[in-house]
């Protein structure tokens, strides 16, 4: 990878980054990961003796978003990870690798000593993680640099450490620097602009992919509620089609289980006009229909009803919580894949796809096509500083981010882009 020079914000970002923590805020690609990983080799090449930590919601996603950039950067033989040891040894130095994914992840540093951290995604991560994280950087030094993009403005990164940041360089490149409750923490906040690398092509491409919540976020960098409807773009005039297209490829059928609530099944296909089709649904409502069914009679029906559709999904994706059910689909003969449940994440695939015109329903999904537009952010989260969205009539929205999300690695990079199927 060849890194250009840096220029403007950049450099000032990474001159000013020596507080004890250093957080880049702000829009998908406006370089804050590039810069936050030259901070960080430079420290980790300085740093006194001790161990040092690398910190991602995942092993997964730190090691596509961060550890995969370094090798690229330095070459595998300066940047190695030792697969299944969670180390790994950049620039001479071992540093451990940690996935934090929930409350429990705080075990996994308890009792460590450090001297130095960096944290993808810092926002993330459970508050509880952070703030052990903190107490464990104990050694005379050590210094934490992270990344995040927004979230809510009562969320716990923004109203606790952000907010009471002691040197800030704000989106308009202004620095601000504060003394009462502050706390020693250096917080550096950009925009799609501040990366001049990018071509006017690909800025146009990806503003245009996200609509309301998202691109106030994710290019705007703004900490905004999460409130009123989900998929602001939803238009039942573009979004709803009577015909199908030819599928090249019946991606999944995916299912929200339920018993006492709706169970909702879509099929879900990538079309020869490289958008992807909701196009079929099935579902079971026990207080409108005929009482609730057994794991053994959803099964039966789930798997007639794929073959009267006359199609071979490529996953069958159940949601998490339906663990008897998925045992009752393999004694059938059923392969099921466990669903994607990351929800604003899901949530955020659909958005975008939606926005850029790359989904579209057909005309029999009656009841997805009722649920769409109701399905809205909790309030009460939001002022939390949490999003989710309302547990109400959410179930065929619900399967379609599973299948959505669950085959994201089958349908990245085989659509239209954005321009030219919105």
């Amino acid at each position: 990878m060849i890194v250009t020079p840096l220029v403007g914000k950049q450099v000032d970002s990474y001159r000013l980054a020596d507080a004890r923590l250093n957080i880049w805020d702000g829009s998908v690609r406006s370089s804050k990961t590039i810069v936050s990983l030259l901070k960080w080799m430079e420290f980790v090449r300085q740093a006194p003796p001790g161990p040092l930590l690398m910190v991602g919601k995942t092993e997964r996603t730190l090691r596509r978003n961060i550890i995969d950039v370094l090798v690229e950067m330095l070459g595998d033989k300066r940047c190695h990870l030792v697969a299944g040891t969670g180390e790994l040894f950049l620039l001479g130095r071992k540093v451990y690798i940690v996935g934090a994914n929930d409350e429990r992840a705080q075990e996994k540093i308890r009792g460590l000593s450090l001297v130095g951290a960096y944290c993808d995604e810092v926002s993330t991560l459970p508050e509880s993680f952070f703030v052990m994280l903190l107490t464990r950087l104990s050694i005379a030094g050590a210094r934490l640099v992270g990344t995040t993009n927004p979230d809510g403005p009562q969320h716990w990164l923004k109203a606790n450490y952000l907010d009471r940041a002691r040197l800030w360089l704000d989106y308009d490149g202004q620095l601000h620097r504060e003394t009462d409750d502050t706390l020693n923490l250096a917080r550096f906040s950009f925009q799609l602009k501040d990366n001049p690398n990018l071509s006017a092509e690909y800025v146009a491409d990806v503003s245009s992919e996200f609509t309301g919540l998202w691109h106030k976020r994710l290019i705007l960098g703004q900490w905004v509620l999460a409130e009123g409807v989900i998929y602001e773009s939803w238009d039942p005039a573009r979004h709803v089609v009577q015909e199908l297209p030819a599928i090249t490829q019946w991606l999944c059928i995916a299912l929200d289980y339920g018993t006492t609530n709706p169970f909702h099944a879509l099929a879900i296909g990538l079309g020869t006009d490289q958008r992807l089709y909701v196009g079929h649904e099935w579902r079971w409502d026990s207080k409108k229909q005929r009482g609730s069914l057994t794991d053994a009679e959803y099964s039966e029906r789930l798997r007639a009803w794929e073959a009267g559709l006359g199609i071979t999904p490529s996953y069958r994706i159940v949601d998490p919580s339906a663990a008897s059910f998925r045992v009752q689909l393999h004694r059938d003969g059923w392969n099921s894949t466990l669903a994607d449940n990351e929800v604003v994440d899901g949530i955020r695939d659909v958005a975008s796809l939606f926005a850029t015109g790359r989904l579209l329903v057909h005309a029999g999904c009656k009841e997805l096509i009722k649920e769409i537009p109701g399905y809205a952010w909790d309030p009460d989260a939001s002022e939390k500083g949490e999003d989710k969205p309302l547990k109400v009539n959410d179930h065929g929205c619900d399967a379609l981010r599973y299948g959505i999300r669950t085959t994201r690695n089958v349908w990245h990079g085989r659509l239209a882009p954005p321009n030219k199927a919105a």
